[in-house]
């Protein structure tokens, strides 16, 4: 058995397949601004990879009384977050798939590896429908069935149970410290993309989407093996 072959590459959504970071800053900024709670850029680093009512929580920090709400009163509050994220979302369309990442799914079709989505948002089908990408992938992660959001393992090991692939044999990409964090515990070899600073824990950082290629898979996979 080839021990550096991969059998699957899994992805992250937000920042890896498209950016749809601002219109997540935007419906939470709008939010907070609502509650009387400050809410910046830099907060919202905070909110990657983080599902939506941790992400909540985050921004709660900031409440004079963090605990006035109850836990059904946050479920709405997340809920009226996300009904204007997918408002916001409804004019994604091909063309704001990011760089190179087109061209690395169809040669990973080719090539015959398997492909999946591990993102924390509950709008990636949606979001993956509107991309017109979704015949690209073997499985898309349902995030409201998984127990343990990111940085636990639990999303990527689910990618690859339903791939039927072992998670040794597989290769995450994320741009969150989060979801580098989960693949890395589920075994996998790590691709970060984005900011050195943020993603250290990963095998292999790349600055941008368009330097990821099936080569630099296969990089990032020796060096986890070393």
């Amino acid at each position: 058995m080839d021990k550096n072959r991969i059998d699957a590459v899994i992805f992250d959504l937000d920042g890896v397949l498209t950016d749809t970071a601002e219109f997540h800053f935007v419906a939470w900024k709008n939010l907070a601004d609502r509650l009387g709670i400050f809410f910046d850029r830099e907060i919202n680093e905070r909110l990657k990879g983080v599902p939506r009512l941790a992400s909540l929580e985050i921004i709660l920090e900031r409440d004079s009384v963090p605990s006035r709400y109850s836990e059904e009163e946050k479920v709405a509050l997340a809920t009226e977050k996300n009904n204007e994220y997918t408002s916001l979302i409804r004019g994604i369309t091909p063309s704001d798939i990011l760089p190179g990442i087109l061209d690395l799914l169809n040669d990973l079709k080719v090539r015959g590896v398997k492909t999946a989505v591990a993102s924390a948002s509950r709008s990636a089908d949606f979001v993956i429908g509107k991309l017109e990408i979704g015949h690209l992938f073997d499985y898309i992660a349902d995030a409201g069935s998984i127990e343990n959001q990111k940085p636990a393992p639990d999303i990527f090991l689910d990618c690859a149970r339903q791939l039927a692939v072992d998670p040794s044999n597989c290769v995450g990409v994320e741009d969150a410290a989060a979801g580098v964090q989960a693949i890395k515990s589920a075994k996998m070899t790590a691709i970060g993309i984005g900011d050195e600073r943020l993603l250290k824990e990963a095998d292999l950082i790349l600055p941008r989407t368009a330097d990821l290629t099936y080569g630099q898979i296969l990089i990032a996979r020796e060096k986890n093996l070393i």
